[in-house]
């Protein structure tokens, strides 16, 4: 890389930097401003003093092997597994069936279109920009969804379809490719083409899971050191992708030429380290890690649309000739992928047998499907030289298909893009369902007394006068009787709405004390797995309005990324000896009551506040605490039982908590320390060793 391209490079994302700023300010799609000032920057770049712009430039393997797994692994890592299962049919029919519906669609219309036409383009020409344009790209529309909140299943489905729509699009994508470069006869027949997409679907799925799992262990052994973590986890992203390309080219299993999906296997593995490695990474680097890949994605997005921009005004194609092709392209992708959703929506909700997808859903599913990074690296990939048998055009294939899958990206891009958010909005996707308007105030009337709290001391310390002081403390105390009202006319309509509320806040609190016992390992990995689960299984029982728990120790379903590694723990033998079951046992139960202790406490805490002056309030919350207070019994008397049969056994454990403890109050004088500046670096870094090795 020269120094111009390198210069290029720092200024494109410092201009990146102002455009997120405007794209906040005029509330349009960052991504579609990026793509908009990419152009102009193409023409501003003909001038001489700015035509080093150009010398960073967006390439196939820049885009293929450094960004896209950056996006990828942002994207998987934070998809909820279990929310996955929920959803499973819905995500995988509109990933598979949807996209070859649409890859089709949009094939045989616009070969039949240039027939009418008189223009004689084979079949598989079409079929190839079917596939590259049926490929979805989440990311401006989920900026979108985050900004307006709408339904958390909603983004789920669509997130989940797009990461695995954009996996079998490339696969098939790939596949036609082949039977061009290679004829009709190249890859033999329909049947072989179809069985070189099941490998790399397949083939995608077992290898990323592999590499997941293997990366997870590699996490889980690098000892609580945040740098090592974060490297591996950029280590198994762009390895899983680069390692299924090359598996792809040299693996032959009975003379088939078994590919693998690269961008499948890399969307696997990230899940996997998402959700069953998650419990590995340390609780700082946990807490650095979301932001950390948001930082990496940013910036890949950033470059990615811009050069984008750059690329697509550079593309020596006479778009003038392709205008009239473009915009029919345009009309025949929409129809297509409205034909790809509607009627296998419908038919996913006559099975019943996943939640209903209401019509509002399908309109944005629908319309909201942009085209972005993926299609232009499949078009990218194109080979320059690319023809067939009987092309008589004055331009090649490739550009054939690139000028069509611009006019189809900046569409999206500049016109649906730019109308989801009306979209949302007209049918009441960003509204607050009954449960959540109730979250909501309760929530502001908790925030208003705290910060009323907050502001009496800080008048009492004297940071502010008594003229401002009584101007605040009044707003507050005001906003907060207005929202203790509204509580109040919620709970007398719909108490059972208040109460579930309760029920999800106190879920908060259980996961947030449970975090805190695995940091400081009073609960191990199992355990904490395992007390995980339940309350994922609770939230969503509170959710769908039914009952909370039925016992302390009902079972509960893992997910398949732990029922997987359960599989491989007995293939292995690995099998918990008496002495350890007795432990995971007891700290289980131990657990269970402290946590149930602080949810308690916490509850409690909010009835001494009297901030709601209602007797429903008190009777909603003294059922709650009531089911808390029987958990926390039946735990306590659960290990207290478990102690008499075990006393040996259980006072170790005991032994090991309290040399724990001890650590963790060394750790936290420390951290005071550090914080107030009176330790030196060198001297906190050997303390902060010497209490680690204890």
């Amino acid at each position: 890389m020269t120094l111009y391209s390198v210069f290029s490079l720092f200024v494109l994302l410092l201009i990146s930097v102002g455009t997120a700023v405007m794209a906040r300010r005029i509330r349009i799609p960052y991504t579609v401003l990026l793509v908009l000032v990419g152009t102009g920057l193409a023409f501003l770049a003909q001038l001489e003093w700015f035509t080093f712009i150009k010398e960073f430039r967006l390439t196939p393997e820049l885009l293929f092997y450094i960004f896209l797994p950056i996006l990828i692994f942002e994207s998987a890592y934070n998809m909820q597994i279990r929310d996955l299962q929920a959803n499973i049919r819905s995500i995988s029919w509109l990933s598979i069936a949807s996209l070859l519906i649409s890859m089709f669609a949009i094939a045989g219309m616009l070969y039949g279109l240039a027939l009418l036409s008189g223009f004689q383009i084979p079949f598989l020409v079409f079929l190839l920009f079917g596939a590259l344009i049926s490929a979805t790209d989440p990311v401006a529309v989920l900026a979108l969804f985050k900004e307006f909140g709408v339904p958390r299943r909603l983004s789920l489905i669509f997130e989940g379809e797009s990461l695995f729509n954009d996996g079998t699009a490339f696969a098939a994508f790939l596949v036609v490719l082949e039977m061009l470069l290679k004829g009709y006869e190249g890859v033999g027949s329909l049947t072989e083409g179809v069985l070189m997409f099941g490998s790399m679907v397949l083939g995608g799925i077992a290898f990323g899971l592999l590499m997941g799992f293997i990366f997870s262990k590699l996490i889980g052994k690098a000892g609580n050191n945040e740098h090592i973590e974060i490297t591996l986890t950029m280590l198994v992203a762009h390895l899983t992708f680069i390692m299924a390309e090359v598996l792809s080219h040299h693996l032959v299993l009975f003379g088939f030429e078994f590919k693998l999906s690269a961008i499948i296997a890399t969307v696997m593995a990230s899940m996997v380290i998402g959700n069953y490695g998650r419990s590995k990474i340390s609780y700082r680097t946990e807490h650095f890690m979301e932001r950390f890949w948001g930082y990496f994605a940013f910036l890949a997005n950033s470059l990615v649309f811009i050069t984008m921009g750059l690329l697509f005004a550079d593309l020596p194609i006479d778009f003038g000739k392709f205008l009239l092709p473009i915009l029919v392209t345009v009309a025949v992708v929409v129809a297509a992928r409205a034909l790809s959703v509607y009627p296998v929506v419908t038919w996913l909700n006559r099975q019943k047998r996943e939640e209903r997808i209401p019509m509002s859903w399908q309109h944005l599913l629908a319309w909201g499907s942009l085209r972005g990074a993926l299609a232009v690296t499949m078009v990218m990939l194109i080979p320059d030289s690319l023809t067939l048998p009987g092309w008589s055009f004055d331009f090649s294939i490739k550009e054939f298909v690139t000028a069509l899958t611009i006019g189809c990206i900046y569409f999206t891009l500049f016109v649906k893009a730019t109308t989801i958010g009306p979209i949302i909005r007209r049918f009441k996707l960003d509204a607050l369902s009954p449960l959540e308007r109730s979250e909501y105030h309760q929530s502001r009337a908790f925030i208003y007394d705290f910060a009323a709290d907050r502001v009496s001391s800080f008048h009492e310390k004297g940071y502010i006068g008594d003229s401002a002081y009584a101007k605040v403390h009044a707003a507050c105390l005001e906003e907060r009787d207005r929202e203790c009202e509204r509580c109040v006319s919620i709970l007398r309509r719909r108490p059972r709405e208040f109460e579930y509320a309760l029920r999800m806040h106190a879920l908060g609190i259980e996961r947030y004390f449970l975090g805190l016992l695995y940091r400081y390992q009073e609960v191990s990995e199992s355990v904490y797995k395992r007390i995980f689960t339940k309350l994922a299984v609770q939230t969503e029982r509170v959710e769908a309005g039914g009952t909370q728990l039925q016992a302390l120790d009902e079972h509960f379903r893992s997910d398949w990324f732990e029922q997987l590694a359960s599989i491989g723990r007995s293939w292995w033998g690995v099998v918990p000896s008496e002495e350890e079951r007795i432990q995971e046992r007891y700290m289980y139960y131990r657990a269970q009551e402290i946590i149930a202790r602080k949810v308690i406490k916490e509850l409690f805490r909010f009835r001494e506040r009297s901030l709601i002056q209602s007797d429903e309030y008190v009777t909603v919350l003294n059922r709650v605490a009531e089911q808390y207070r029987s958990f926390r019994d039946d735990a306590q008397g659960r290990a207290e039982r478990l102690s008499a049969e075990y006393p040996d056994q259980v006072e170790r454990i005991n032994d090991q908590f309290g040399s724990r403890s001890l650590t963790k109050a060394l750790e936290e004088g420390l951290g005071e320390l550090t914080r107030k500046g009176m330790l030196p670096p060198k001297l906190a870094i050997t303390l902060e060793d010497e209490f680690e090795s204890r």
